[in-house]
């Protein structure tokens, strides 16, 4: 994983706007309907081309293949493992119940078209091809580019036992290990590769506020991620730290927020995690503050924070020098070849749902490499 040794890099958290034609057959594919396989692959191809050409044109330096092919960050997983027959509910957090006029005439969200079976047997490995066309793809589409670095995102076993309940272990802490197991074949492809490994973990914070765990103690939901943690250390054991970054969030709606966990309370968890690069949310409103904390934490050797600098669920383009001004406190903070600039969510989480419009996406990833350059001048001295 690239630092920023002589400028800030800038990056972002994995999923882009997906073209229209893409997210239709998607579409069709959760329903259950027959999409042409080749068809589907051509299309996918052509749309990595794509947002690998368009994060280069606005400035992004450390790219990746936007998750063209994958109906979510999530979900995509049980295409490609087996064990996943049942159903799940879908997630229902405490604003949820406590706001219900936040969907009022709106549907629930993303997952409305989003299949959530459950797990009903045991969890195994089903398509190892699948992650190898995810390289393919990507590497083809950057073979004639420049990026500083490139990152290809996986679902940790803690946001897949998230979003797809457990009907068949006897254990919670079962099911996440049988999932590590399963994904480790995943993992360790995208770093042979010499690909960036990056791990979603919104389930370290997002689940805090979730039905069911807002009843724990803050000690019992510490253990709680620290299982999760544990479990995603298992399945990465082989691979670098620093070719290795983890993403964590608290759920990327824009609602009220008021029960989010603060990341103060669950960053030593996460720290314990082995991939050196720490992506999280800084630009939201209910977030940006906490950047002070880290005036008073020691950054561990090895690890680079990639805090976002762009909020990912609303169509305000934040101003260059607001995103500068956010580079330089953390830089200030923990030393600028710890920080590479990011967006504090995706942009496409799940296929079809884009609450920021794709055409504004890349205005603010303009507008965030811009940030980047005017940071970069004044915590190098440049002048170019």
């Amino acid at each position: 994983m690239r630092r920023s040794t002589d400028r800030i890099l800038t990056t972002h958290t994995g999923s882009l706007p997906r073209p229209a034609g893409l997210d239709e057959l998607i579409r069709e594919h959760e329903a259950g309907k027959p999409v042409d396989a080749a068809a589907f692959g051509a299309e996918v191809s052509r749309a990595v081309t794509d947002v690998v050409a368009s994060q280069l044109a606005v400035g992004v330096s450390v790219i990746n293949d936007g998750e063209m092919g994958k109906v979510g960050y999530s979900t995509y997983v049980k295409d490609r493992l087996t064990g996943f027959d049942g159903s799940s509910q879908p997630l229902r957090t405490v604003e949820g119940i406590e706001f219900p006029e936040l969907y009022e005439g709106t549907g629930r969200g993303p997952l409305d078209t989003v299949k959530l079976p459950a797990c009903t047997g045991p969890v195994t490995l089903a398509d190892p091809d699948a992650v190898q066309t995810d390289i393919a793809n990507l590497k083809t589409a950057v073979r004639d580019a420049e990026p500083a670095d490139v990152f290809m995102s996986a679902a940790s076993p803690g946001v897949i036992a998230t979003f797809l309940t457990n009907q068949y272990y006897a254990t919670e802490e079962e099911y996440l290990f049988a999932l590590a197991d399963a994904m480790k074949p995943e993992y360790d492809a995208i770093a042979a590769a010499g690909i960036v490994l990056q791990l979603d973990c919104p389930d370290l914070a997002m689940t805090r506020s979730m039905i069911g765990n807002e009843t724990l103690t803050d000690s019992e939901f510490r253990d709680k991620i620290r299982v999760q943690v544990r479990a995603l250390n298992h399945a990465v054991r082989d691979i670098p730290p620093e070719q290795m970054r983890l993403h964590l969030c608290w759920g990327n709606s824009e609602r009220p927020h008021i029960y989010d966990v603060p990341l103060a309370s669950i960053v030593d968890v996460a720290l314990e995690a082995r991939p050196a690069g720490l992506s999280f949310e800084a630009a939201n409103p209910r977030h940006e503050h906490e950047w002070v904390m880290w005036r008073d934490i020691r950054l561990p050797d090895g690890k680079v924070l990639i805090p976002g600098v762009l909020d990912s669920t609303t169509n305000f383009v934040e101003h260059p020098q607001l995103i500068a001004q956010r580079i330089v406190r953390f830089a200030d903070a923990v030393g600028r070849q710890n920080v590479i600039a990011g967006s504090d969510c995706g942009f496409g989480t799940f296929a079809g749902y884009y609450p920021v419009k794709p055409r504004i996406t890349w205005l603010k990833l303009a507008a965030m490499a811009e940030g980047a350059r005017i940071a970069s001048k004044l915590l190098w001295g440049t002048t170019d």
